[in-house]
């Protein structure tokens, strides 16, 4: 003979285990076509729309174009901010700290001799990376769908933020 424990559950929330997930499982959300990571990448590293692979991504040195001019993709959604520096950065360090190690061990140079070179690579090579590093930034956002860059062109625009208190026009 089978004996059943009724437990009784109080309906107060307060009540309920730490553990328990939602009464209801979350709406499902909208299937959006996978865009591939890699390929994206290598397009903002080549510094092209992350969409097309055609169009330039950059208008000057770090200025990311609002809309790519060949395939009217938007771009302005893109949030970069410290990535590539600190990006730029670490690889700087990781290349620049061993050649000055291994110069310095192999061919004892003087020490503004020394300082004059590798000052001088570091900024040509931070120079050299930091554009490419930040469109490599913007292709991966735009893979993986961030900060707006999920919206499809059938669903409302958001206006850009406003800059010195002039609202911008909603985008084409």
């Amino acid at each position: 003979m089978e004996e059943h424990h009724h437990i009784q559950r109080s309906t107060d929330p307060a009540d309920a285990p730490l553990d328990a997930g939602p009464a209801t499982p979350p709406p499902a959300p909208e299937a959006e076509p996978e865009r591939d990571t890699w390929p994206a990448i290598r397009k903002g590293l080549r510094g092209r729309c992350p969409s097309c692979g055609k169009g330039p991504l950059l208008h000057s040195y770090l200025k990311v174009r609002d809309q790519c001019p060949v395939c009217g993709e938007d771009l302005y959604h893109h949030r970069a901010d410290d990535g590539p520096a600190y990006l730029t950065i670490l690889i700087v360090g990781h290349i620049m700290a061993p050649a000055l190690h291994m110069s310095f061990v192999h061919w004892r140079p003087q020490p503004l001799v020394l300082l004059t070179i590798l000052a001088t690579g570091c900024v040509a090579l931070s120079l050299f990376l930091l554009p490419r590093l930040k469109g490599g930034i913007v292709g991966l956002q735009w893979a993986r769908r961030m900060h707006g860059f999920s919206v499809s062109p059938s669903e409302p625009r958001v206006l850009a933020p406003a800059t010195h208190g002039n609202a911008r026009e909603d985008r084409p």
